[in-house]
């Protein structure tokens, strides 16, 4: 545990867990990502709590926490991702306090993961922020004038197959399998069909 003591080691664990907190808060998936960002801010959080720090270094970490959150639902996204990764660098370079008051991470460590958080956390920043801001590429609405087969029988709801894919429809009348079908109208990812009339 005398390895965590070291404010080095403590500071990188910090900032890495951070990383791995913010590729899990934008790439949400199998939980591998949160419980590994969970035990590195925890093993931090200890060397953190038996260690000198500058409070207000800390209140700076914490709060840069708030722009990230902010670059997902705001407009000026780039300013909330640049003022997170600025609490990032600042707050955990400055986080622990050495002896004579200045700052206890060596000086080379700081510079190297400084320059890695910026890079990393605007990579991921940035993909993020084009996919969430991306236009679908598939217009569901171009689906709608289409004729297609009605898979099942379709009593409300079935399974037809329009324009090379099978898709859930619903239709007010009751449509038997294998017969033809035109797209009327979408409701988020399921069809609204109705008989084609011969």
């Amino acid at each position: 545990m005398n390895l965590l003591l070291d404010p080095n080691v403590a500071y990188l664990l910090l900032v890495v867990g951070v990383w791995v907190a913010v590729l899990a808060l934008f790439t949400p998936g199998t939980g591998y990502l949160e419980v590994g960002a969970l035990f590195m801010l925890a093993l931090a959080g200890y060397g953190i709590y038996n260690l000198e720090i500058n409070l207000w270094a800390l209140v700076v970490l914490i709060l840069g926490v708030f722009p990230l959150l902010l670059t997902m639902r705001k407009t000026r996204h780039w300013v909330f991702l640049a003022l997170s990764i600025v609490a990032l660098i600042v707050g955990s370079m400055f986080i622990f306090r050495s002896e004579d008051g200045l700052i206890a991470i060596h000086p080379a460590l700081a510079s190297v993961v400084s320059v890695a958080s910026v890079g990393l956390m605007w990579l991921i920043g940035r993909r993020s922020l084009e996919a969430l801001l991306a236009v679908p590429s598939h217009d569901l609405n171009a689906l709608i004038g289409l004729e297609g087969e009605a898979r099942s029988e379709i009593h409300m709801e079935g399974t037809v197959y329009v324009h090379g894919e099978e898709w859930t429809a619903q239709s007010s009348k009751p449509i038997p399998a294998g017969s033809r079908v035109v797209v009327v109208g979408r409701s988020g990812l399921v069809l609204r069909v109705e008989p084609v009339l011969e």
